[in-house]
């Protein structure tokens, strides 16, 4: 009898897809992804990426916008942080304004906010009248308010002489300069109030109820039902506030050339900074460097000191954003 094979059928292994097909495959979905992302793409390299190289670049030239630029190495570098005479004060004023306007807008923004859920009858009237300063144009906002806080003819002064306070010199006077525009940034407060005033009204009211009942009184209400509802949104506030502060250009030399009585016109000189150099900004260096002495490479200079400030400040308080947010949010 013949002997027959008794070890077990062994099926072939499934067919695999080629390696060609595979490689198909994901060119296909690279360029699918691709094509989604093109708009975000293009977008970030004309208008994020290739300013942002151009300016290193530039930082590193003699370049005035006509003839072709020269390396130089750190002379733009080295001119910015140790020779030009503006560049510390500008600093400065930036960061004092970063840290006092910001922190006021955002307090007063809150503070309205919550004032305006306590109403019980005419919140809308309030919502509009505290919203319409902020789309009040800033160069007629700022001529107006450098003409309501004149430190002769304003009829701020005029009212605090009457009640028989001192008089500031507003935008005449170094040290209340700053203050001034404070002032200002702080009638245009709508915008935060609100987005402040979105967030309180999305607070559960039954929590509040609850913490009534266990005895909870105003301040402990909100802080600790109120912040911990509304913390995402005072982070954002912050973060944005930061970012626009740093860009502080139109206000602060609209109320200089108003105070000191250079409106404009051919042949007026003026310098940046009235009164004595209190209001210059690092956004206003740029523009009076580059586009005024046709420094562009130490224009650009300035331009990456402030980005990398800006950065700095935006990480950090993104950093300590998981100290103040709570976890379910």
């Amino acid at each position: 009898m013949a002997l027959t094979d008794s070890s077990p059928l062994t099926l072939p292994p499934p067919a695999l897809a080629p390696a060609a097909a595979l490689r198909r495959k994901h060119r296909r979905e690279a360029w699918r992804t691709l094509a989604f992302l093109s708009p975000w793409l293009i977008g970030f390299g004309f208008f994020f990426a290739y300013p942002l190289i151009s300016t290193v670049y530039f930082s590193f030239m003699k370049y005035d916008g006509f003839t072709a630029p020269v390396f130089t190495g750190l002379k733009n570098w080295n001119y910015v942080l140790g020779h030009y005479p503006f560049f510390w004060q500008g600093l400065g004023n930036t960061l004092w304004l970063v840290v006092v306007m910001v922190s006021l807008r955002v307090v007063f923004g809150l503070g309205i906010g919550l004032l305006i859920t306590k109403v019980k009858s005419g919140a809308g009237f309030f919502r509009t009248a505290f919203y319409l300063p902020y789309l009040a144009p800033p160069v007629a906002a700022t001529i107006a308010f450098a003409f309501l806080l004149n430190p002769g003819t304003g009829p701020v002064n005029h009212a605090l002489s009457r009640l028989g306070l001192p008089q500031p010199g507003w935008f005449n006077d170094p040290s209340w300069s700053k203050p001034a525009l404070t002032l200002l940034a702080l009638w245009g407060i709508g915008d935060l109030m609100v987005i402040f005033l979105a967030a309180l009204l999305d607070v559960p009211q039954e929590q509040y109820e609850a913490a009534e009942l266990d005895g909870a009184g105003a301040w402990q209400k909100f802080r600790f039902v109120t912040v911990p509802h509304i913390s995402p949104i005072v982070v954002f506030a912050v973060v944005t506030g930061v970012i626009q502060t740093m860009q502080y250009y139109t206000q602060a030399i609209v109320a200089g050339k108003v105070a000191s009585g250079v409106i404009g016109g051919s042949g007026e000189q003026f310098e940046p900074g009235y009164p004595r150099g209190s209001t210059w900004t690092l956004p206003q260096m740029v523009y009076n460097l580059g586009f005024q002495r046709f420094d562009t490479g130490s224009a650009c200079v300035v331009a990456l000191i402030l980005f990398a400030i800006s950065m700095a400040f935006t990480s950090l308080l993104l950093r300590r954003r998981a100290g103040f947010v709570t976890s379910e949010d």
